[in-house]
């Protein structure tokens, strides 16, 4: 198809600040950056936690507190 996937990280954090997961994954675009994070945090029961997913230019794409 030729389109270039991105990188992205999802990073989640236990209340102390502790790093639970640190996770690099490729998307397309920043939405679909988004929506995989929220389905990834689903799957691994950590949506109450403090997250986030930032690009590999650090831009922030998604942050839940």
């Amino acid at each position: 198809e030729g389109s270039v996937l991105r990188t992205y990280i999802i990073t989640v954090f236990e209340k102390d600040g502790t790093k639970l997961i640190d996770e690099s994954f490729e998307a397309k675009d920043d939405r679909e950056a988004r929506q995989y994070g929220e389905r990834f945090l689903q799957e691994k029961n950590c949506s109450e936690h403090t997250s986030r997913v930032t690009s590999s230019t650090g831009k922030l794409v998604h942050f839940h507190r």
